[in-house]
């Protein structure tokens, strides 16, 4: 319960980087930069799937609904940090930071929840390569989007009503550049324990349950590889799965580091980083991680520049 001369806290005030303002306008151009080449990468991601008939396949479908949560995960951030750079300090109310805190939540557990499933339509495809397209029909795969996102909604609701049910007092200002549950913590008053239980309730129920399904995908995908006769087979299975792999390693290790390290002796400014590179940088990564080593994707890519040369839009 506050005390009698604190005072109750309805607006938020965000600040960044108060000791080295110097630092302000290279990360607002690195930011910029990064924010479009997610939006560059993930929309163009988006529209090679849903124009080439070759990318309308089971994994593809989980690719694209993956890169459009990429691109709202960032959205619901990168436009406030670069705000709050640009500007210095912003003051939000406590309704807009609780719609980011939601927004930002269920993107990042659809994230979770898409990779886990691209595991698993992965393992499927290798393991019972003849059973495949009845399994992972057109129904199931809408089902299992729609399941992640209601889990994500569920998720999000739940953290976003525990977060603000606390009790803001003293300071209003947020040594950061967006609403998440560590700083929010800071201003806090009374007993923040419940709200810290569902800091791990969040990590424990849904990043482990998501790295368990894709752990036993990926050991029955390895005792498939190595039945495998031929090593061309092998090598072309392997060489498939890595992609995903890269991208499951970036965006769980970011956000593992964000939401379990020990908060003792780090500064905002390191804590700032970890955070930037969940939301901006493995977003823009993952594109590039899919098309590198996905001969379809490259080759869906070079013939729409060849559509646009010949029709002289290029």
């Amino acid at each position: 319960t506050p005390g009698r001369n604190s005072t109750v806290v309805t607006e938020f005030l965000l600040t960044a980087f108060a000791d080295h303002p110097h630092w302000r306008l290279p990360l607002f151009a690195a930011f910029l930069g990064s924010y479009l080449l997610t939006l560059l990468g993930n929309c163009g991601m988006i529209l090679l799937i849903r124009r080439d008939r070759r990318l309308h396949t089971p994994m593809y479908f989980f690719l694209g609904h993956l890169a459009l949560v990429d691109v709202c995960y960032s959205s619901t951030v990168v436009p406030q940090v670069l705000r709050v750079l640009l500007e210095r300090r912003v003051v939000l109310c406590r309704a807009r930071c609780a719609a980011q805190f939601f927004l930002f939540t269920f993107f990042a557990s659809m994230d979770c929840y898409l990779l886990a499933i691209m595991a698993y339509d992965r393992c499927v495809a290798v393991c019972r390569p003849l059973l495949y397209m009845a399994i992972v029909t057109e129904k199931a795969r809408q089902g299992l989007v729609a399941g992640s996102c209601a889990a994500g909604f569920c998720s999000a609701l739940i953290r976003t009503v525990t977060a603000f049910s606390l009790s803001f007092c003293g300071s209003n200002q947020i040594d950061f550049i967006f609403c998440d549950l560590p700083p929010l913590l800071k201003p806090s008053c009374g007993d923040s324990h419940p709200q810290e239980v569902v800091i791990i309730v969040f990590a424990v129920f849904v990043m482990p349950a998501c790295v368990l399904v894709i752990s036993v995908s990926y050991l029955f995908l390895v005792l498939a590889i190595v039945r495998m006769r031929s090593s061309g087979g092998r090598a072309k299975t392997f060489s498939a799965c890595t992609s995903h792999l890269a991208a499951v390693a970036l965006f769980f290790g970011t956000l593992t580091f964000m939401y379990l390290r020990d908060n003792s002796g780090q500064s905002s400014e390191a804590v700032l980083v970890v955070s930037v590179l969940c939301t901006v940088v493995s977003p823009m990564l993952s594109p590039l991680i899919y098309s590198l080593r996905n001969e379809e994707v490259k080759e869906a890519a070079l013939k729409s520049l060849g559509r646009l040369k010949v029709s002289g839009r290029f």
